[in-house]
């Protein structure tokens, strides 16, 4: 028997303060639940690994020498786990009363569940678009781009984002943020833990495209909440980040997506999406560089 109900499992680079105000908000819940705390730390050079070992003695820390990225790091943690089922959180989080025991009474409750998801909240209180559908190469043309700009109310966009939901009922979906889901036990011992393919992005699409096609499903529940500060990690290195985000894509196109078109199509499908991509990327990556320069001349 496992020695926890579940695993809450944390993977660090760099964010001391948010992950001191995250080990915190579950600090005050621990009575909520059966549940453990593992943080990996991928070689933070902010004193993360020494403020958990200090602050949070009962937080299992494991202080790595190199950075696994978020899947690997993720993963080092899950596999380590001594908890039934896993819930990964990011650690610029902060996780509400009452979240991480309706996440785990559903679940029990409903065994043809194998993710269930909390709403998540920007720090002022907004709601986050965290659960949507799977994504597909046209909607990524105009998510976040300049074409996105001209036609801003544009279908794609709206049904990536579920858009056309008010986010306020439990509901089945594609896929929910790797920012915080509960995944049940029996599903992460049939289909594995995150593809170690994703160094980080879309490996969170990916488990929960493989959990569908399991044949359990994915829900949204927003009666549960969790506040996430998005990219703290990630702004340190935007434009590597970028490029990182849309190699995943790729690879999650490549590997679910074209596989269930015709052999016709792939051809098609593989140049176009590598195409798309690499110009979205491009742009970003290009944006940003122009913006550091307007930023060190307007210094002067």
């Amino acid at each position: 028997m496992p020695d926890f109900d579940l695993s809450i499992t944390i993977c660090s680079w760099n964010t001391i303060d948010d992950l001191r105000e995250c080990l915190n908000s579950l600090q005050a819940i621990r009575d909520e639940a059966n549940f453990e705390v593992i943080v990996v730390d991928n070689n933070s050079e902010d004193g993360s690994d020494q403020m958990t070992a200090e602050s949070f003695p009962w937080v299992t820390l494991y202080a790595l020498k190199e950075n696994l990225g978020f899947t690997g790091g993720q993963n080092y943690a899950m596999s380590r786990r001594k908890g039934n089922h896993a819930l990964p959180l990011n650690s610029d989080t902060i996780v509400h009363p009452g979240a991480i025991k309706g996440l785990l009474e559903y679940l029990t409750l409903n065994t043809e569940v194998g993710i269930v998801a909390p709403k998540l909240l920007n720090p002022d209180g907004t709601l986050q678009l965290s659960c949507r559908r799977f994504p597909n190469p046209i909607a990524a043309l105009f998510r976040n781009t300049f074409i996105g700009k001209l036609f801003p109310n544009n279908k794609f966009t709206r049904d990536y984002l579920m858009q056309d939901w008010s986010h306020d009922a439990p509901r089945e979906v594609d896929w929910v943020s790797g920012a915080a889901f509960l995944a049940r036990g029996e599903l992460l011992e049939s289909i594995g833990l995150f593809d170690p393919e994703y160094f980080m992005f879309c490996e969170d699409v990916d488990l929960c495209f493989r959990c569908w096609q399991s044949g359990s499903k994915v829900v949204y529940l927003p009666h549960f909440t969790i506040t996430h500060a998005i990219g703290r990690s990630t702004d340190k290195a935007p434009n590597r980040m970028i490029g990182r985000f849309h190699r995943s894509m790729f690879r999650f196109y490549t590997k679910n997506q074209v596989p269930l078109m015709s052999p016709i199509k792939r051809p098609f499908a593989i140049t176009f999406s590598a195409v798309a991509l690499t110009a979205r990327a491009s742009v970003f990556i290009i944006s940003n560089k122009i913006d550091v320069i307007k930023r060190k001349f307007g210094k002067k």
